[in-house]
């Protein structure tokens, strides 16, 4: 059987962490984790291929979490993308520039289309 991708989805609301995970779920081997301490536990356990996270998250912002990320496990493949349903901002361009930032992708986000990214990213 053929080893899937892991994917760790970080994000406050927990509908939001349920679908995403019902979506992806035959796609990828997906974890979830509310931010801060869950998401670094996960990431201190598992090599995952991918860290997606939201950016409005109350006490630590996409942002933040990709800078603590990059600061605790550098050795995380730069494969990281940011939800959000806001526009890019100044701490997006600086995740871009600081904190390996693949893509941001809007919300709504739509299957095909992240799988899409999802994919490409993994595969840089």
């Amino acid at each position: 059987m053929k080893q899937r991708h892991k994917v760790l989805y970080v994000d406050d609301e927990s509908s939001n962490l349920r679908i995403f995970k019902d979506t992806f779920r035959r796609d990828f081997e997906v974890f979830t984790a509310i931010p801060g301490f869950d998401a670094f536990d996960i990431l201190g356990q598992l090599a995952v291929d991918v860290v997606i996270t939201d950016q409005r998250i109350p006490g630590m912002t996409g942002v933040d979490l990709l800078c603590e990320i990059s600061k605790r496990f550098s050795e995380i493949p730069p494969n990281r993308l940011i939800l959000s349903g806001y526009m890019e901002d100044e701490h997006i361009k600086e995740a871009f520039e600081k904190y390996k930032l693949s893509r941001f992708v809007p919300k709504p986000w739509n299957y095909v289309e992240l799988l899409e990214i999802i994919n490409k990213t993994i595969k840089t």
